[in-house]
């Protein structure tokens, strides 16, 4: 009978074990199923928070972009405007001027011919000097005559102004823009540099050299003015401005200056 209760017991026991190893492998189941699914929601969660973030940093460019094209567009329909402004009203104020002294010259004596003529003279200069201004200012006319004929009519309209040189300097074989609204974008990023050498540079001299490369167009500004150190130099709008229209084009966009060393532009637009 004792022999008969020892099997009993440890058939029992060996039930109980087996339950509990069943019970220890389901449970071991439900948690791995869980942990799984949990991995997976996460995976699922994240995936989801980084395309939300990547929607919102593109929607954002896009908006900045669209921001900077409204921006360049406006300054566009300024410009030319002024430069009508300057073409149909200041220029025809100045020619009336000029006529009007011509007609006085052969009415004065001799002693104040000299000056009328002298004054007719400066009235005819800036005459020149306001149509030239007037066609820089114009989208349409830089279209018309070209990228690379706009920045010498600019570079000679600066030699008369101050500087002692200002020359174009190109190398490679002449690869024309994909993009003709490119052309306006880099012209008025060159007009801002030319403004801040007038105004601030002191410099004798501006040095223009576009390198044609075959995946890219290489354009290089440079002065020999007095410089400024980059690091602590306060950044106005026109600095921001020749930035912001380079991003626009996809163009690298790199100013160097060292006080005393005179400034230096690279732009580099890819082709």
């Amino acid at each position: 009978m004792r022999h008969i209760w020892f099997l009993v017991f440890t058939l029992q026991e060996e039930v109980i074990k087996e339950e509990q190893i069943a019970l220890i492998g389901y449970v071991t189941l439900v948690v791995l199923m869980l942990s799984a699914m949990v991995i997976i929601f996460f995976i699922g969660f994240q995936k989801r928070k980084n395309k939300l973030l990547l929607d919102k940093i593109q929607q954002q460019q896009e908006f900045e972009e669209e921001i900077s094209k409204t921006q360049s567009e406006i300054q566009e329909q300024t410009l030319k405007h002024i430069g009508w402004e300057l073409h149909d009203n200041v220029g025809q104020l100045l020619a009336y001027a000029s006529m009007q002294l011509n007609m006085l010259s052969s009415k004065v004596s001799d002693d104040n011919k000299k000056k009328v003529n002298e004054a007719s003279d400066v009235i005819k200069e800036s005459l020149k000097e306001v149509r030239s201004l007037s066609k820089s200012l114009n989208n349409d006319v830089i279209l018309n005559i070209g990228f690379e004929k706009s920045i010498t009519n600019e570079l000679d309209r600066l030699k008369r102004m101050q500087f002692t040189s200002a020359e174009l300097h190109t190398i490679g074989t002449k690869v024309e823009l994909p993009n003709k609204k490119h052309e306006i974008v880099i012209f008025r990023i060159l007009q801002e540099f030319f403004s801040n050498s007038v105004k601030y540079s002191e410099a004798d001299n501006l040095k223009i050299s576009l390198d044609y490369k075959p995946d890219e167009l290489i354009i290089e500004a440079s002065d020999d003015g007095k410089g400024f150190d980059i690091e602590t130099v306060e950044k106005g709008s026109g600095l921001i401005n020749m930035k912001s229209r380079a991003e626009l084009i996809g163009a690298s966009f790199n100013l160097q200056s060292q006080p005393n060393k005179g400034v230096v532009l690279i732009l580099k637009y890819p082709l």
